[in-house]
C-alpha cells in the first residue's frame, strides 16, 4: 500500500552494523485529506482537512528521487533513527509532523503534495 504514497526524506545514511545498506528516516502521509466543498460548514471542513502522517526507515535503493521538495522544520533530536524506536517519542514525533503538514495543507502551499497519486 506505501509504494504509491509520496514521502519526504529527513535524515540519510550510509551501511551501519544493522542496516548494511544506505537507508533513509522518511515521513510521509498515510491518509491524505478528503476534498472540501465550498457548501460545506467550518467544522466539517476542519475535521475533512485532517492528515494521518507516518515515520519510516526506507532502504535506499527503494526511494525516488525526484524534483520536488518540501520544507519542514524538523528537530534533528527528535527525528534521528534511535528516537524513532522507542513509540513514546515516536508518538510525539508524529504529532509535530502532523500539525506542520496540516499548516502547510491548510495555507495552500505545496498544494501537489496532498493530492493522492494516480495510479
Amino acid at each position: 500500500k506505501q509504494w504509491y504514497q509520496r514521502r519526504v526524506a529527513i535524515t540519510a545514511g550510509d551501511g551501519t552494523g544493522e542496516r548494511p545498506y544506505g537507508h533513509a528516516l522518511v515521513v510521509g502521509i498515510q491518509r491524505y485529506p478528503k476534498k472540501i466543498t465550498r457548501s460545506m460548514g467550518k467544522k466539517k471542513a476542519n475535521k475533512r482537512s485532517k492528515i494521518k502522517p507516518f515515520v519510516k526507515v526506507y532502504n535506499a535503493n527503494h526511494l525516488m528521487p525526484t524534483r520536488y521538495q518540501l520544507d519542514l522544520n524538523v528537530d534533528k533530536e527528535l527525528f534521528n533513527k534511535n528516537s524513532i524506536k522507542d513509540p513514546g517519542q515516536k508518538k510525539k514525533a508524529l504529532r509535530i509532523v502532523k500539525t506542520q503538514l496540516e499548516v502547510k495543507y491548510k495555507t495552500a502551499k505545496s498544494r501537489w503534495f496532498f493530492q493522492k497519486l494516480r495510479i
